[in-house]
């Protein structure tokens, strides 16, 4: 009956963890981190173990390593999308390359530039590699890339797609540590950062400790850094990302939820993929090997179907990641975690230190 939706929807607008406010905090500009450290897993780990803190580093994930831990690593390359070019006019253009479409040589991208970008117009970009710019939605535009070799235009001629917060160039440094060591699909215009603390080494000392890994693949979206900007979050319109589960990850999945082994997640979009991906069946929730699309928005009230940890960085204000590890965990003590945080100089964003923490409904008795 619409007054029950009237209810309900006034019910909804009552509860703080569905106001946008709710994820606003006030961060020191000294805490945020534009370089990373000069070795992966220096970073700081702060534990989230039920209502305590403990304040860590990395190296010590083998030590929160359960034997039979299934740890989900998201396998997505970063593409280096930023491009620099020119209109005929000699105007500047930046780019930011999106996806690619059905079509090797078209595209989809954001511009940047002193006046509108019209459909015809045409971009240099390199000595023998340009755009032209075929449609315009928004701001997104449709562009077919002319060049003898795209793909490999893109990595001669593009930049490191560095979050805007960095206010920064990408260096050549960037092009090593703003992917992961497991990078293996290209597609992402942002690095899945949680992983980006992992190497070899420290993945090979968690498996002594009793873990074992798979690879999902999220291509990460710029709408990943793009606040909220609607004061009710379930209105809020959430980004579209491309995902793949191949058929022996989603084997290796269903057969540790079935064994009651733990499911953690190394980054958010790890995690989005996961619960895009999970499927209830008769027999209860598995997880579907293919690909697909997701808008999945998680915030407070969504119910977790595979995950039941997760490795993740400190995130911005207003983000709808932020949201996401408060449905996780619990918005209590995410606003303790991040106070704990900050108070403890601990470095926020993309080359920032991490958290682990434990789905509110999960044991934490280990």
């Amino acid at each position: 009956m619409w007054y029950s939706w009237v209810l309900r929807t006034a019910w909804n607008a009552l509860k703080p963890e569905l106001q946008l406010s709710y994820y606003d905090f006030e961060l020191p500009e000294s805490l945020i981190a534009r370089q990373p450290l000069p070795q992966r897993d220096a970073s700081r780990l702060l534990q989230v173990h039920g209502e305590q803190l403990f304040d860590r580093c990395m190296r010590d994930l083998p030590a929160l390593v359960r034997t039979g831990d299934l740890w989900v690593l998201n396998n997505t390359r970063v593409i280096p999308a930023r491009l620099h070019g020119r209109k005929a006019s000699g105007g500047r253009v930046e780019l930011l390359l999106l996806e690619k479409t059905d079509s090797e040589d078209v595209w989809l991208a954001w511009g940047k530039a002193n006046k509108p970008i019209n459909v015809g117009t045409w971009i240099h970009i390199a000595d023998g590699f340009e755009a032209e710019v075929l449609a315009r939605e928004g701001r997104t535009l449709r562009l077919h890339l002319h060049a003898d070799d795209v793909a490999a235009a893109i990595e001669r001629h593009g930049h490191m797609p560095l979050p805007p917060y960095m206010q920064r160039d990408d260096t050549a440094e960037d092009q090593e540590r703003y992917q992961t060591v497991f990078a293996r699909h290209a597609g992402a215009v942002a690095a899945p950062t949680a992983g980006l603390h992992l190497t070899e080494a420290l993945m090979q000392a968690m498996r002594q400790a009793g873990a074992s890994f798979t690879e999902v693949t999220l291509h990460v979206g710029p709408g990943t850094f793009q606040p909220v900007d609607v004061e009710h979050i379930p209105e809020h319109r959430m980004h579209e990302e491309v995902w793949h589960v191949d058929e022996q990850a989603a084997e290796r999945i269903n057969q540790a939820r079935q064994q009651g082994q733990r499911i953690v997640a190394v980054g958010t979009t790890s995690l989005r993929c996961l619960e895009s991906a999970a499927i209830i069946t008769d027999d209860g929730v598995r997880l579907r090997a293919g690909s697909g699309r997701s808008r999945l928005f998680i915030y407070p009230g969504y119910e977790f179907r595979l995950v039941d940890a997760l490795l993740t960085n400190f995130h911005l204000p207003r983000s709808t990641l932020l949201m996401l590890v408060a449905a996780l965990i619990g918005g209590e003590r995410v606003h303790a975690a991040y106070a704990h945080a900050i108070a403890r100089q601990y470095r926020f964003f993309s080359y920032g230190d991490a958290m682990f923490c434990q789905r509110a409904t999960a044991s934490v008795d280990h």
